[in-house]
């Protein structure tokens, strides 16, 4: 684990950042690690208590939450940009990456998006009932299976006050509670959300403890939560490799891994530039900070639009990180240094781009598979094999055909917010929204049959 990873785990947040509305919680400061171990196991008694009110609100009742937290994220802007300017301040301060801090940050356009997120959940349909499979045995047996409340959803997360939102909008509208660690960087920003949260859903007579934090307790809140096995349904850890990492390696509560995205676009031969040169740039620069952003560019040998690509990309900031075959091709007064295999492994969240050339499609299927993450892969090309062949042989959980990167996300691909990108086989894979936060439950009728 490294050093950051350890202060992000360990630190206790400062003044402010507890979530105001919860009941009073002793920081680790003053708390005995007892203490401490029964204030969470306090906190997520009162989740499973909220849980099981949650789950039996119906659909009405659950998106007059949502819109009344939209509401009150809108009515709480000052608010919250104050706290969130504290934030990042601090973070610049120690040195923060521009990346993390672009993450960290939020402004009247993301609180508004962050609302508009909310208002598009409600307008979905709630998971909760629904029937996945049913039917009549020949014995008469009635046989259904639906969809149900996970309960009791923990997410611990860095420097992503969105994350905040989006986890308990989700939780809620799929009849669940959710306890949060949402680390120091942005602890005055998650404080304030967390009151507000809790405020809109008291507003509606619906459980304010089915949205809390463990944040006042530092690592060991969070170390509490990993191990809360019985009292905790399921952790979903979002953020860089090591926090995911330590939290897969540390958790005895089921983990849903997500979130690391060494993507990969293969631009084919038969590629047109035009078209090569507007998906590199936006699935680059529209927000490179965030895991759907490509971080290497495979280019094939007999394709021409690689100058146009690499200076298009060399105009808008991105430092190029290359290969000997694709070094002559890069544009005078580009920022270029030679690739090694540190860059074919790097999700750089950052202007970087690591571009190599390869012989055919198999080498592009090669390469990804040995350095891919598997959370998304695209291929631009107008040859149609070439196009199903990239589908059935790479293995991510999401395969893009001539299309931007940045479309792998629960809001563009219609689920409303996400909770995270499953980057796993079971249970979810992909962008986790609403069903992904259900389990299901096996329902069987008879007339007083016996089983012979």
């Amino acid at each position: 684990m490294t050093e950051q990873i350890v202060e992000y785990i360990a630190a206790p947040l400062g003044d402010g950042t507890g979530g105001g509305a919860q009941a009073p919680l002793a920081g680790p400061e003053t708390a005995g690690s007892e203490t401490v171990a029964a204030e969470v196991r306090a906190i997520t008694e009162r989740a499973r208590r909220a849980s099981r009110r949650m789950a039996g609100a119906n659909r009405a009742w659950k998106d007059r939450g949502l819109r009344a937290i939209a509401a009150a994220l809108l009515g709480s802007q000052e608010r919250i940009l104050a706290a969130n300017a504290r934030d990042v301040a601090a973070g610049g301060e120690n040195g923060t990456s521009a990346a993390m801090l672009d993450r960290l940050t939020l402004s009247p356009q993301r609180i508004q998006g962050l609302a508009d997120a909310l208002e598009k959940l409600a307008t979905l349909p709630d998971p909760v009932g629904n029937v996945v499979r049913g039917q009549t045995l020949p014995n008469g047996l009635r046989m259904r299976q639906i969809n149900v409340p996970m309960g009791v959803v923990a997410a611990i997360y860095e420097a992503r006050p969105n994350v905040t939102v989006d986890i308990a909008g989700l939780a809620l509208k799929s009849g669940n509670a959710v306890i949060l660690r949402g680390g120091t960087a942005a602890g005055h920003t998650n404080g304030a959300l967390l009151d507000i949260l809790r405020d809109a859903l008291d507003s509606v007579k619906l459980p304010s403890d089915a949205v809390q934090s463990v944040d006042k307790y530092g690592r060991e809140g969070a170390n509490l939560l990993m191990k809360a096995r019985g009292q905790v349904d399921v952790l979903i850890p979002r953020g860089g490799r090591e926090l995911i990492q330590t939290v897969v390696r540390n958790a005895a509560v089921p983990v849903i891994e997500t979130g690391e995205g060494n993507v990969h676009i293969f631009i084919d031969a038969s590629a047109k530039e035009e078209m090569c040169v507007d998906i590199l740039l936006n699935a680059k620069t529209q927000r490179p900070s965030v895991c759907n952003t490509v971080e290497t560019l495979l280019v094939h040998r007999d394709s021409p639009v690689a100058p146009a690509v690499l200076k298009a990309l060399a105009d808008a900031g991105v430092r190029l990180h290359v290969d000997g075959r694709i070094a002559p091709l890069v544009p005078a007064g580009a920022v270029s240094f030679p690739a090694t295999d540190e860059d074919w492994a790097t999700e750089y969240m950052d202007l970087d781009l690591a571009v190599k050339m390869v012989d055919s499609l198999p080498e592009a299927i090669a390469h990804i598979r040995t350095w891919s993450t598997g959370h998304t892969e695209a291929i631009l090309t107008n040859d149609l094999a070439n196009a199903e062949r990239f589908i059935a042989e790479i293995d991510s959980a999401a395969v893009i055909v001539n299309a931007s990167t940045r479309f792998t996300d629960g809001g563009e691909l219609g689920l409303g917010a996400e909770v995270g990108i499953s980057t796993q086989k079971l249970h979810a894979r992909g962008p986790m929204g609403l069903t992904e936060l259900t389990t299901t439950k096996w329902i069987v009728q008879g007339e007083g049959q016996i089983r012979a």
